[in-house]
C-alpha cells in the first residue's frame, strides 16, 4: 500500500497587478519571492488609454503580472506593492488577489502552493 500523503490544504489566491512595462521584471522578482511558483506576465494598456487618445497623447506600455499565491502571503504581498507604488509615478501600478476554490491534483497543488511534501521520491 503507497504510503497516504496528508497534505493541510493551503488556500491559493490568484494576484493580478498592472505595473510599467520597465518595472515588470522588478515586481515579477518581488512577488516570486514571496513563494509564487507560476507567474504570466503578458502586455496590457491602462484604464486611462482612451481618455489619452482622444487628447493626443501617449500612454506608457503597461504589463500584466498573474500569479499564483498562497493565501497566507497574499495579503503581506498586497500591502508591499501597495507601499511600492505610492514611490513615484515610475512605480505606480494596480493589484488585487482572487481566491481559486479549487486545484486538481496533489502534484499540480504542491508545486503552486510551494509544498515541497508532495514531491515524488524515487523508490
Amino acid at each position: 500500500m503507497e504510503n497516504a500523503r496528508n497534505i493541510a490544504p493551503m488556500k491559493l489566491e490568484l494576484l493580478l497587478a498592472v505595473v510599467h512595462n520597465d518595472k515588470a521584471a522588478y515586481y515579477s522578482s518581488l512577488i516570486q519571492s514571496h513563494q509564487a511558483n507560476l507567474q504570466l506576465t503578458v502586455p496590457a494598456k491602462g484604464t486611462t488609454h482612451l481618455i489619452l487618445d482622444y487628447l493626443g497623447l501617449t500612454e506608457r506600455p503597461k504589463t500584466l503580472i498573474a500569479s499564483v499565491v498562497r493565501a497566507d502571503q497574499s495579503e503581506r504581498l498586497i500591502s508591499l506593492l501597495d507601499d511600492l507604488f505610492k514611490k513615484g509615478k515610475d512605480y505606480k501600478g494596480v493589484a488585487f488577489t482572487i481566491p481559486m476554490t479549487s486545484v486538481i491534483g496533489t502534484l499540480v497543488y504542491g508545486f503552486l502552493s510551494n509544498d515541497k511534501r508532495t514531491v515524488k521520491e524515487e523508490a
